[in-house]
């Protein structure tokens, strides 16, 4: 039998864990949207962006600059560095990160191969 001290601790740890794995997940983000049905190949491409989190220290980084909107420009470079593309598929994702002097930069790098859309 548990004492009531102890079911009172064990408790808020089940709380407190439910918090925590809460807050180490997130839902499926689509990176590149669905294909045309009708489509011509134009060949590979890759588009890369950087953000920052940056300011005070290591376990504090907080300032978020630029971060939250790295995929979609990463996307974006990648459609420009292909002329006349209007979307990408085998799209494969790539984030890699460096330390500057008061924060991380992350870098999103987006390839795949550039089509075209064929109307009929």
């Amino acid at each position: 039998m548990l004492f009531p001290k102890t079911k009172k601790l064990a408790g808020i740890t089940m709380i407190s864990s439910a918090f925590l794995f809460y807050g180490c997940s997130s839902s499926y983000t689509m990176v590149a949207p669905t294909p045309p049905e009708n489509y011509e190949v134009i060949g590979k491409t890759q588009g890369s962006a950087t953000g920052s989190l940056g300011i005070v220290s290591t376990a504090y980084y907080a300032i978020p600059m630029g971060l939250n909107s790295r995929t979609e420009r990463a996307y974006a470079r990648a459609l420009s560095n292909a002329p006349g593309a209007t979307g990408l598929i085998d799209v494969t994702y790539d984030e890699s990160w460096a330390w500057w002097l008061i924060g991380t930069a992350r870098t999103v790098t987006v390839q795949g191969t550039a089509i075209k859309e064929i109307k009929e």
